[in-house]
């Protein structure tokens, strides 16, 4: 013990730093898991992939808040009669250019070109195998949407394809070829159909959704990538408490140990940085063994090493 926390003040009665209040209420409880945060989404909505960096700062500042629980919503069955027509979408080739929208306006990067030469034709593969995982492990099934999401809008890799998706799963530590294949019986489909059910129930029409939904079963819908202050907003209204008690963000080399790849938005959106405060953050917070900068689309991103 240091010496200054040796001293101790007659007239406080307090040994060591006698700066606090003598009696003050303090609350010593977690708050229980009541809350249920299901996200009802899909591994090629664009939209979603925008919402990435808001969502991982709401979940490390207010997890302790709720349990989530992703929900495959299915967007594209296939190219038979699809039409978008909100979004100029009748045929693969015109998601290119909403993609690329998306991508220069979120800033979390999005090639697209795959939709010109080598486009997916179903989300459902990549879903079917989201949910194979989820059965087995939650965390695990997390990890699996964020690679096929860095695979397919980053790294412009088709997962709609079974090899692509065998060697994602392989990636994260299981069997791919096992689950892949698991994932293309009917139990997989059936699996995907009781998502479905379950996000009709919940009255979601579009992607990304967020519901927020209190023991009452009451809750707060949230439709589209929102800014922060909305889910923190939502979270506030269904646990009905004026103001969340946030905790403390992890270090970057924390969240890039957890993490593997952290492109620059999602650094600025996690520790309130200006884009060109992003460099100068890296090199004070993590030493060069630890990292690659790397760079695509315009955009900078960390590797760990």
């Amino acid at each position: 013990m240091s010496m200054d926390k040796m001293v101790c003040d007659l007239e406080t009665g307090i040994c060591g730093e006698a700066r606090e209040d003598s009696i003050e209420m303090i609350d010593l409880n977690q708050p229980s898991k009541k809350i249920t945060l299901y996200y009802v989404t899909d591994p090629i909505c664009s939209h979603c992939w925008a919402l990435e960096p808001v969502l991982r700062r709401f979940e490390e500042q207010y997890g302790h808040y709720f349990s989530v629980h992703t929900v495959m919503g299915g967007l594209l069955a296939s190219w038979d009669g699809f039409a978008d027509v909100s979004n100029g979408i009748r045929s693969p080739a015109d998601v290119a250019g909403h993609w690329r929208e998306v991508g220069e306006h979120s800033r979390m990067p999005i090639d697209g070109s795959l939709w010109l030469d080598n486009p997916i034709q179903s989300s459902y593969p990549p879903s079917r195998v989201f949910k194979i995982i989820q059965q087995k492990d939650e965390k695990l099934a997390k990890v699996f949407l964020r690679r096929a999401r860095e695979a397919v809008f980053a790294f412009n890799q088709n997962i709609g394809d079974d090899k692509v998706l065998t060697n994602i799963v392989n990636q994260i530590g299981l069997d791919g070829e096992i689950i892949v294949k698991e994932a293309g019986l009917a139990s997989g489909q059936q699996l995907l159909e009781q998502d479905f059910a379950l996000a009709r129930s919940l009255g979601v029409r579009g992607f990304p959704t967020i519901i927020i939904v209190n023991e009452e079963k009451k809750g707060v819908k949230i439709v589209g990538a929102k800014p922060l202050e909305y889910y923190v907003k939502g979270l506030e209204q269904a646990l009905s408490i004026g103001k969340l008690q946030s905790q403390s963000l992890p270090a970057l080399k924390n969240m890039l140990e957890k993490e593997e790849l952290l492109f620059s938005k999602e650094i600025e959106a996690l520790y309130d940085l200006k884009q060109n405060e992003v460099n100068t953050f890296i090199q004070k917070e993590l030493s060069p063994e630890e990292y690659q900068l790397k760079e695509i689309l315009g955009e900078i991103y960390l590797e760990k090493k």
